[in-house]
């Protein structure tokens, strides 16, 4: 079992900024691929970021890319999603998700490839 907890979202102005953590315990950490995805009012989850066990691979939504970066650091348990120049559209709840990579080709935009949530931290973006 891997236990996944978010923080860092809040209210911020559209342009403004945000750094999202996810602390995992449980398991090796460092074996598991770890993925953002978000979830508007009415929407459906979708994809943001992911990034592979060692951190040389990532992946982004095409929306977000050059302004948000996922990062990890396997010594302290965490990753990361730094989120710049924000918009209104980026309001959401964030959620972080893992699954064990074992080096395979994984669809990392698949909601269905993750087998561990966190419960989530709500992002506002204000106009």
């Amino acid at each position: 079992q891997v236990q996944l907890v978010e923080s860092g979202g809040g209210l911020v102005q559209a342009g403004g900024s945000l750094r999202l953590s996810c602390a995992a315990s449980g398991r090796t950490f460092s074996n598991y691929a770890m993925g953002w995805f978000r979830q508007a009012p009415g929407k459906e989850r979708e994809f943001v970021a992911a990034i592979r066990w060692s951190g040389g691979v990532t992946y982004y939504k095409d929306s977000v890319k050059g302004r948000f970066t996922i990062s990890r650091d396997n010594a302290k348990n965490m990753v990361y999603l730094q989120m710049n120049s924000l918009k209104p559209e980026d309001t959401a709840v964030y959620s972080c998700a893992a699954f064990e990579d074992l080096g395979y080709r994984y669809n990392f935009y698949y909601t269905g490839s993750y087998n561990y949530w966190g419960q989530g931290t709500q992002v506002t973006v204000s106009s």
